[in-house]
């Protein structure tokens, strides 16, 4: 949940580096709750590797989808 409602927040923000430090901020929460308790649950034979590796593959698109957010945002910002 604090994926998306960082970034809701920092597209509501004005100023780019604001945009930018929140979107920081989900990228940081997507490795928490897909990279960290992933492994916790893996570690913990909740799930097994296949599972983990299925969220492991969901945390890299979306980091990328991410990552290329904040390059746009900061690109765009520095054509203006």
């Amino acid at each position: 949940d604090s994926v998306g409602a960082n970034i809701a927040e920092g597209y509501a923000r004005f100023h780019y580096l604001e945009k930018i430090r929140f979107y920081h901020f989900s990228r940081g929460s997507l490795s928490e709750a897909i990279q960290h308790c992933a492994e916790l649950m893996l570690e913990r034979k909740i799930i097994d590797v296949a599972p983990f590796d299925d969220l492991k593959k969901i945390h890299d698109s979306r980091e990328i989808k991410l990552n290329n957010f904040i390059s746009v945002t900061y690109k765009n910002a520095q054509n203006k």
